[in-house]
């Protein structure tokens, strides 16, 4: 057996705990923000991506981390953890495609149960979550391992505060800060039912957040949830292996039931056991409950980052705003309350906060209709390699704003049906078009013609900047055919 090391982790005598992360959903209801391929994980949250916070908090209990994300968003993680000096030892479990958290956590534990052993704590986390008081999570860790030890599935209970609509429950026989067998899992009710359950104090917010050994996991899923289980063992059987990243075929993996833990296992086992937990927990569901994570003024008004210094609230109560437009434009606020405003370059949403759940709608209405790439890409979209900006879209023309970071390079590529213009607004380029490679800097232009191999890389000690012109009959992303890639992404 492994040992973690005592200033990370937490051990129970020689047992090791593993935790997996789950890293994947769209957070529609976060929208304009989050979007599908720069989901809610990404968002940041107290000066930090959501993603990060998880990584912290697994680092309170554990050295080894299992990400299981879209394969989409691998180079976006990665890329993360390069920029905060990951010191975890992180594998990543790559899905093709969302099959939901039953098949995610079959995955995960036959990957533990494989490289650890059948008697390896699994700590299972949310990685768009919040979570207040360290030392209260590791003390609700460190009794839901024991409980896990026993034999026990463990689910961490929070204690309502509100008749939360939005959540699903676990039903207790009493209300005790000791761990106690789970009775039921309750959907998400409504109003009058939640209230009912705030009344009677013996339901609980369910987190998502579990823990277990791998191999009591194991002979639940071979006993309730057969299928699950024997699929995620053929998509892992077939899995393409390279040490720290698993990926998964599309042919296998899709085969996988589209269905939760609770569902497939949880409400079926008679092992269950709630941990009620001592910190204070939101799942960043809304924008409502990103309003209450943050800071706010006399009158209830809250602004994040830039936005404090260009937020004018008059005669103005319990308004959240957040500006993610990146210019000087200033927000005022008139005799208005409890509205939630969120600014992007190409999207602006203004919600009534008792109405914030339904940001959901406004997401399937654009999905559905001409807007469909407003839920997929942000303004700014993040690459391994830096980030662009769309200034502007024609049907046949498109422009772009384009930054390389220091030492990066683009992949060497092609495009079908579109050609490209380039001019260096700020550091130097090394521009490779066919078989002729240029220095570039500030000022200078180059011409990338339709099917002409291509790649750039920032030469410059700063952040490469150009400004780039795309005409043709098709302009989407999927028009790009990668021949050398540094990030795997071939």
């Amino acid at each position: 057996m492994l040992r973690v090391r005592s200033s990370q982790g937490i051990c129970l005598g020689m047992t090791k705990i593993v935790s997996i992360i789950l890293s994947g959903g769209a957070g529609s209801r976060l929208w304009p923000v989050s979007r599908q391929k720069c989901p809610k994980p990404f968002m940041e949250i107290g000066g930090k991506p959501l993603l990060q916070h998880a990584l912290e908090r697994a680092g309170l209990v554990s050295d080894d981390v299992l990400i299981v994300t879209n394969q989409d968003h691998h180079s976006l993680t990665e890329t993360l953890l390069k920029k905060i000096n990951n010191i975890l030892n992180v594998t990543y479990l790559l899905e093709p495609m969302g099959r939901n958290t039953a098949p995610a956590i079959a995955l995960a534990t036959q990957y533990v149960s494989q490289k650890f052993g059948d008697d390896t704590i699994c700590l299972v986390l949310a990685a768009d979550h919040l979570i207040s008081g360290e030392l209260a999570f590791k003390s609700e860790v460190q009794r839901a391992c024991g409980e896990a030890k026993a034999g026990n599935l463990v689910v961490f209970g929070v204690r309502p505060t509100a008749p939360e609509t939005g959540y699903g429950y676990v039903e207790v026989d009493t209300v005790a800060d000791h761990p106690q067998p789970v009775k039921s899992f309750v959907e998400k009710p409504d109003r009058s039912t939640a209230e009912k359950y705030l009344a009677e104090g013996r339901y609980y917010w369910n987190s998502g957040m579990f823990c277990f050994e791998a191999g009591v996991m194991a002979a639940n899923m071979k006993r309730d949830a057969e299928d699950v289980w024997g699929r995620s063992k053929d998509a892992f059987n077939n899995a393409l292996d390279a040490g720290s990243v698993i990926r998964f075929q599309p042919e296998q993996f899709i085969l996988q039931p589209d269905i939760s833990l609770d569902y497939a296992v949880m409400e079926k086992a008679e092992n269950v056991s709630m941990v009620p937990a001592g910190f204070v927990w939101s799942d960043v569901g809304s924008w409502d409950a990103v309003a209450d994570a943050q800071p706010s003024d006399e009158n209830g008004n809250a602004a994040v980052g830039d936005t404090i210094q260009k937020f004018i609230p008059i005669d103005s109560q319990n308004n959240y705003v957040d500006s993610y437009s990146h210019t000087q434009k200033v927000i005022s606020t008139i005799g208005v309350e409890n509205l939630v405003i969120i600014d992007t370059p190409d999207a602006l949403l203004v919600a009534d906060r008792g109405h914030v759940q339904k940001v959901k709608q406004v997401v399937e209405l654009l999905r559905d209709g001409d807007f469909s790439q407003l839920t997929e890409l942000q303004a700014v979209v993040q690459r391994p390699w830096g980030t662009y900006a769309t200034l502007k879209h024609e049907m046949n023309y498109q422009v772009k704003r384009v930054t390389v970071a220091r030492g990066q390079q683009l992949s060497l590529q092609y495009h079908h049906r579109r050609s490209e213009h380039w001019i260096v607004v700020q550091g130097k380029a090394l521009v490779q078009t066919g078989d002729d490679v240029w220095e570039t800097s500030v000022n200078d232009y180059r011409y990338i013609p339709v099917g002409a191999k291509h790649r750039l890389t920032n030469i410059g000690d700063d952040e490469l900047v150009l400004i780039e012109v795309q005409y043709g009959d098709y302009l989407g992303e999927d028009d790009i055919v990668r021949l050398e890639d540094d990030y795997g992404r071939i």
